[in-house]
């Protein structure tokens, strides 16, 4: 059997291509709906899937209110983080938009030694530290004026490093069918609220619909591959996974939405795919020597 490392890093892969067509469909979204409508409605899709589904295996008795309170502080940082990542979709070219999100495992490696009790090993930092380095390569961001959406891509990662540092307290007790269960229950009441604080919300329209439900199907398979991985390996090894999504989205901006693509973008990407190969080297040899 491959290493549990290994296997959550199949579990990402099918991460990677939910996020990426997620990233299609809410561009198609973007001048139609606000982002708190297209959390509301695809979260409502969500529920319909999950009970579905819930209901056809026989593990709808798994949902659960005994650990209530972390599941809403993991659902508000990632409401957080996801909002904010279909503002700046909006009008950061992908690679840039993307190699800004990545910065999550850094924060993951920061904050997962204080919450989850894991080992933050030098490996990791340094594995950490090398990736962020390949982020700043891809964007060369000029720190003295950030517009607004990239400091919302800047601000989106932590928000998803706090919903994966709390996912792994979850995995601890909690199903995976309990988990999104009350992802899409509770992200569909703060998109409500939120889309209808100005007293109005949009219904969406023909085709949008068909982009809300790949939205929703993608969102659900995303989570439940990164929830499986979580299962599998530590949050500092899962998520530097994710550093794999920046070439698939580097060619389809420049495929879908005819955007530059520069060397840079290579060259980061070259940087931190060694440093996520370094912390999964040094996780399976760990796993070895324990066995």
């Amino acid at each position: 059997m491959l290493p549990a490392s290994l296997r959550a890093g199949i579990w990402m892969t099918g991460a990677m291509l939910s996020f990426t067509l997620m990233a299609i469909s809410g561009r198609s979204l973007a001048d139609k709906l606000d982002t708190f409508e297209i959390m509301t409605y695809r979260s409502l899709i969500g529920i319909v899937i999950v009970l579905a589904v819930a209901f056809y295996a026989g593990t709808w008795r798994q949902f659960s209110t005994q650990r209530l309170g972390l599941h809403l502080v993991r659902n508000l940082f990632h409401f957080a983080g996801q909002n904010l990542w279909f503002f700046a979709l909006i009008y950061v070219p992908l690679s840039q938009m993307f190699v800004f999100e990545f910065s999550s495992p850094l924060w993951v490696a920061i904050f997962a030694p204080l919450i989850l009790s894991e080992r933050l090993t030098l490996t990791r930092f340094f594995a950490a530290t090398i990736g962020f380095f390949g982020i700043l390569v891809v964007v060369r961001p000029d720190f003295s004026n950030l517009p607004p959406e990239l400091i919302a891509a800047a601000l989106c990662a932590i928000g998803f490093a706090g919903a994966t540092i709390t996912t792994k307290l979850l995995t601890r007790t909690e199903t995976i069918t309990c988990i999104l269960f009350w992802l899409v229950a509770l992200q569909a009441m703060f998109g409500f609220i939120m889309a209808g604080y100005d007293g109005q919300i949009d219904v969406p329209q023909g085709t949008e619909w068909g982009w809300l439900t790949l939205i929703g199907v993608c969102g659900l398979c995303a989570h439940f591959c990164i929830t499986s991985a979580l299962q599998l390996a530590p949050a500092t090894v899962v998520t530097p996974f994710e550093f794999l999504r920046l070439p698939m989205v580097s060619i389809v901006g420049v495929w879908l939405y005819s955007e530059g693509l520069e060397w840079q973008v290579f060259v980061g990407a070259l940087v931190v795919l060694g440093a996520n190969w370094m912390n999964i080297r040094a996780e399976t040899r760990s796993v070895q020597n324990t066995n």
